[in-house]
């Protein structure tokens, strides 16, 4: 008998150091409240984030204002107000086995996925005409490393006759926390391109090329972003940077995040 309450009393002392240790761990997730940018000649812009628990309400900026729903755990619509002209984009999200299958915008465009063997997810983007029928207007492959889109490869499918058009952009990562990779669903939404990686991206090279007659010419802009983090590794301060030789343009931005 005493042998017996022995074992019972270490295991309930070990599920009481495991359930805390899950605690601990999940008031360690952080959501962003408030995200303010700077750009180089000073001036600021502010973004507010409102959730209902892990789930993400709305997103509140100065040109726009997007706006959530929700259906078991999934982001099943999205609606964007554009501040300026007060016009509304819905974009619908359908899953299958909790798997991005299309994302379809009131504006007459529809982003079809298919998830390969390799881990790799192949899309198509298509826009609706007037006779509801689909065009096809590019192609492409998103591949994935450790929770993080590492590259996006595309082909544009409306190029003019004889003319390949490919996209290609490339993505290198920190260790730490994205904070909205924390939002419940978020990292299903495909069309937010490295937004929805676990980790916050350092440098990222998109690439434009164009083949005519065996003749190749492409551009490349650069993207380099440096981070200030806090106690958990959640980034308090990000400066991004990019650099476009095509038409020698720079760009300058300051964020910081507040939860």
């Amino acid at each position: 008998m005493k042998k017996t309450l022995h074992i019972f009393l270490i295991a309930s002392v070990f599920l009481v150091v495991l359930c805390s240790c899950s605690k601990d761990k999940d008031n360690n997730v952080k959501f962003l409240k408030q995200l303010v940018e700077t750009s180089a000649d000073g001036t600021s812009t502010t973004t507010d984030f409102s959730y209902n628990g892990d789930e993400i309400k709305s997103i509140d900026g100065v040109k726009e204002r997007s706006d959530f729903s929700y259906m078991d755990g999934l982001i099943t619509k999205i609606t964007i107000l554009d501040k300026a002209n007060q016009s509304t984009n819905t974009i619908e999200y359908s899953y299958l086995r909790g798997q991005l299958v299309s994302a379809k915008s009131s504006n007459n465009n529809i982003i079809k996925y298919t998830a390969n063997s390799d881990s790799s997810i192949a899309y198509e983007r298509f826009d609706i005409n007037a006779g509801n029928q689909e065009v096809k207007i590019y192609h492409g492959t998103l591949y994935f490393e450790k929770n993080n889109i590492i590259k996006d490869q595309r082909t544009i499918d409306n190029a003019p006759s004889g003319v390949i058009l490919t996209y290609t952009a490339s993505f290198e990562y920190d260790a730490k926390s994205n904070p909205f990779y924390s939002i419940m669903g978020y990292e299903k939404l495909l069309d937010h391109n490295d937004i929805i990686s676990a980790n916050n991206s350092l440098i990222s090279v998109a690439t434009n090329s164009s083949s005519k007659n065996d003749q190749i010419t492409s551009s490349a802009n650069f993207y380099k972003s440096t981070f200030k983090y806090d106690e958990d590794g959640y980034p308090t301060e990000r400066i991004s940077e990019a650099v476009m030789p095509i038409n020698g343009n720079s760009e300058y931005k300051k964020s910081e995040y507040f939860y």
